[in-house]
């Protein structure tokens, strides 16, 4: 027979055992991944994303710490000239960088179709290092996801330190997108890079609009609605310094809502100014004639703005005309149809100093 005291025995210990049952059980925090290697990833969030050390503009060591959609410099050797390319580009990605894909990431997506894509990051930035806080968007002429992106590369600063700048030239200022203002940058390497950098730097941003960059790269001639966009990155470019650099959290959302109508709808073109070459006293120069809409042109005119001390002396594949500081151009009679997305040039030598590259206004005939 059960005595009393086992009874009591009993009641204790079951009081015990539930009380331990009711008490939350500690459970180590998740160890982070240390990527020393320059090419060296992981993937992260059961492979949505990955993280790369990245390091591909010098030899200097370089260590990250990853926990998540999370990661932070941990130790930086680089001691690049700001006037040339940055060391490295430790960041985290969605999409395919240069043959390697996360799973699950809903790219690529065609421009001209291009659902909403939306990103939050938010970053720590210290106050030593010469360093940008940026976004890299990769453009495909084709959906391909194996081999090397040939169409453009849109990048977003949103801060950086030390004076550096993007490569090429400022073709634009105070251009207002996803309620920030921002200049815009140029460059042809071998795809068409452009740079929107934010005139008043901030350490986060939340569902930050990448397709509204997008539009206005098409808008400008420099990404066509028939190219992919297959991936999307964020990280520090890092030309000296950088430790203490962390990404607090990223994400990018592909077709998360809003409307999904192309960049432009009906008749329209972008056209963008290339100086080929330049002597004391004279130059020669391209333009570019894109045709951004949806439908066929039929013709096409462009006008812009010379420097104070530049004229027009002789043009070929358009006529183009000069009036006081404004030169127009129309389209010559065998390269005026422009089907969605083709592209002609025209160009033209002047004489005068050659200046950085010229905005363009182009309208459809």
């Amino acid at each position: 027979m059960e005595s009393a005291r086992t009874r009591a025995a009993l009641t204790v210990l079951g009081a015990l055992f539930l009380l331990l049952a009711l008490v939350p059980v500690a459970r180590p925090a998740r160890a982070a991944t240390q990527l020393c290697g320059a090419t060296q990833t992981v993937a992260v969030n059961g492979g949505e994303y990955i993280a790369q050390n990245n390091v591909w503009g010098a030899s200097t060591p370089q260590c990250i710490s990853v926990s998540g959609t999370s990661f932070t410099v941990d130790s930086s050797g680089h001691t690049s000239p700001t006037n040339g390319a940055p060391a490295s580009y430790p960041s985290l990605f969605k999409g395919c960088h240069w043959g390697l894909c996360t799973t699950g990431s809903g790219l690529p997506v065609q421009v001209g179709s291009m659902p909403a894509v939306t990103s939050d990051w938010s970053t720590v930035q210290p106050a030593s290092g010469t360093y940008d806080v940026a976004y890299d968007l990769w453009y495909d002429t084709k959906p391909a996801t194996t081999t090397d992106p040939d169409g453009a590369e849109v990048m977003i600063w949103l801060n950086s330190r030390g004076g550096v700048q993007p490569a090429g030239s400022r073709i634009a200022s105070g251009v207002s997108i996803g309620g920030a203002t921002w200049d815009v940058w140029y460059s042809r390497m071998n795809w068409n890079y452009i740079a929107y950098v934010r005139t008043s730097g901030t350490t986060s941003v939340g569902g930050l609009d990448l397709r509204a960059f997008t539009r206005d790269a098409v808008t400008r001639g420099y990404i066509q609605n028939s190219w992919y966009l297959i991936d999307a990155e964020a990280g520090f470019e890092i030309w000296q310094g950088g430790a203490g650099l962390a990404t607090g959290s990223f994400a990018v959302t592909v077709g998360g809502g809003g409307d999904t109508p192309p960049p432009t709808s009906g008749a329209a073109c972008a056209a963008n100014l290339r100086v080929d070459n330049a002597w004391s006293g004279g130059f020669t120069a391209t333009v570019t004639v894109t045709n951004t809409g949806d439908r066929a042109l039929a013709g096409w005119s462009a006008d812009w703005t010379l420097p104070a001390d530049q004229n027009v002396a002789n043009a070929w594949n358009a006529t183009v005309t000069q009036s006081g500081r404004s030169a127009h151009a129309v389209n010559a009679s065998y390269n005026g149809a422009l089907a969605p997305g083709a592209a002609t040039t025209f160009g033209f030598q002047g004489t005068g100093s050659a200046a950085g590259a010229t905005p363009l206004t182009c309208t459809p005939a």
